[in-house]
């Protein structure tokens, strides 16, 4: 089926140029544009609408630097070209399409070098404030403009070697079912990190109070707000011995977030992650979520079995 004869939907879980581009075996595509409808891009006008107010009071101010250098258009969904035409001079980053889920090595490859897997569907028009799976306005609006920033772009990048690293810590352990059981736990500690700071990390502002830099908080008009006012949310210090060993749920509200003092530190605590990996001291993390499915942990260890 062509371009052309497919639905103008491109909205989560119900577009068939997805399932098109999945039953071809296509990760990695173009963004058909045209395939927009206008509910999709109303409910883009409805989600931006919704969110900036939020973020002009709690979101980092890198964040907010971000989406002016991005020209992000309140209007209409973006064009993943005219995205990088912006993003691209200014840190090497660039918004790859992608079709679904990508293997969790494979994402950290892309980190390493400098491509976002960015998923084009869009959320449906009833469920504005939250979608389990990832979209365009998670991945633009939440996690690009952060991408802006050099030492913010320099964390994800070193994300993507500590993924590295971590293959080739594995692939020195000789008995197969504890290189399996190693590389498991190892998997767990690095979406833990990845969750409590890119996806759902806070900051502590230089003159007192507290903001959203993690992309989960972000993409969310109703938890933005919450994780910073809410009584309920426990903020605590970034502390590794903790964010590598704490579970979490992905299907309601924060109930625990970990504060940083500055992407420097965060910096500092992703070549500690790397230390960690090499010294064996995620070999063992606490059980619980999230559970590492059998892809994620097949494309690690094709890697470290290569």
């Amino acid at each position: 089926m062509s371009t052309g004869e497919l639905t103008h939907d491109l909205t989560t879980t119900r577009a068939p140029f997805i399932e098109e581009s999945k039953s071809r075996g296509d990760l990695f595509i173009h963004q058909p544009y045209d395939l927009y409808s206008e509910t999709n891009q109303d409910t883009w006008r409805r989600l931006y609408a919704g969110i900036e107010p939020r973020w002009r009071k709690h979101a980092n101010p890198k964040f907010l630097e971000g989406l002016e250098r991005l020209s992000l258009d309140r209007e209409r969904i973006p064009r993943l070209e005219d995205v990088n035409r912006f993003l691209a001079p200014l840190t090497g980053f660039q918004a790859k399409a992608v079709s679904g889920y990508v293997p969790s090595y494979l994402f950290f490859e892309c980190l390493r070098r400098r491509e976002f897997p960015t998923t084009i569907t869009l959320r449906p028009a009833e469920r504005l404030d939250y979608l389990p799976e990832p979209d365009i306005f998670h991945d633009v609006a939440g996690h690009v403009p952060m991408h802006t920033d050099p030492v913010f772009a320099g964390i994800l990048v070193r994300l993507g070697e500590v993924a590295h690293s971590a293959a080739l810590a594995v692939r020195g352990i000789d008995d197969s079912a504890e290189q399996t059981r190693c590389m498991e736990s190892i998997i767990k500690a690095m979406a833990r990190f990845f969750w409590f700071t890119v996806e759902f990390g806070l900051m502590r502002r230089p003159g007192g109070g507290i903001c959203v830099y993690g992309s989960g908080l972000l993409s969310s008009r109703e938890e933005i707000e919450h994780s910073v006012e809410s009584p309920r949310v426990q903020r605590y210090p970034f502390r590794m011995e903790w964010v590598v060993n704490q579970y979490f749920e992905i299907d309601h509200f924060q109930p625990l977030l970990f504060v940083i003092d500055s992407f420097e530190q965060l910096y500092d605590e992703v070549e500690r992650l790397e230390r960690w990996v090499r010294e064996g001291r995620l070999d063992n993390v606490s059980p619980g979520e999230p559970e590492v499915n059998e892809t994620d942990l097949h494309s690690f260890l094709e890697e470290v079995r290569a």
